[in-house]
């Protein structure tokens, strides 16, 4: 017999998709993400952005610099999407206290709000998305992500009155730290030869 409870939990999934995942699960996770260490100083971001089907409808490019000043993030977003366009977004993100976050930017609606424990961040908020001629009022279901190697990884659902209507998948990267190359073996094998 399907009761209230089965309608409860298909309106569940149907809103939000019955995810019971927290931030503080990845609490012990590494290595740690401190969002305004990672972001300060120059990051690229590739991305897309599939409809709620499944099919890819866009790819970009985001070019982001990042200014902390001690309590607030600033980070200027350069988008550059495969078809020519090209978009411009300023955050301005407060630390609130050790795992809390807040931040604002032109279109995004309110405030943003994050949570950050390990190397995973929780970011919700709603946006005015352009699409085309249009503006879509959505929201965002935001997870990063940080792996070795400075590599993170951003999953967000997009969502309209609490119905799904696509993902973003970004992946950013720090520039790579130069590291001196080895030298052959014959080098240093001449170089203590010759002293």
């Amino acid at each position: 017999m399907r009761g209230p409870t089965f309608a409860v939990c298909v309106g569940l999934v149907l809103t939000t998709g019955c995810s019971s995942m927290k931030p503080e699960t990845f609490a012990d996770a590494e290595p740690r993400f401190v969002i305004e260490e990672y972001f300060a100083g120059h990051t690229t971001a590739w991305g897309i952005f599939e409809d709620r089907f499944g099919d890819l409808r866009r790819q970009f490019k985001v070019e982001i610099t990042g200014t902390w000043d001690g309590r607030q993030l600033v980070l200027d977003e350069a988008f550059s999407y495969s078809d020519g366009e090209t978009d411009r977004r300023v955050w301005t993100v407060t630390k609130v206290d050790d795992h809390t976050y807040s931040g604002t930017a032109g279109d995004v609606v309110g405030e943003a709000v994050g949570k950050s424990y390990g190397n995973a961040l929780y970011w919700r908020y709603t946006m005015d998305l352009k699409a085309g001629d249009r503006t879509w009022r959505v929201d965002f279901d935001d997870w990063m992500f940080l792996q070795p190697n400075h590599v993170l990884i951003n999953r967000a659902r997009v969502s309209k009155w609490g119905i799904k209507v696509g993902e973003v998948t970004l992946v950013f990267a720090k520039p790579a730290t130069r590291i001196d190359a080895p030298q052959p073996a014959a080098r240093v094998w001449q170089r203590a030869v010759n002293g």
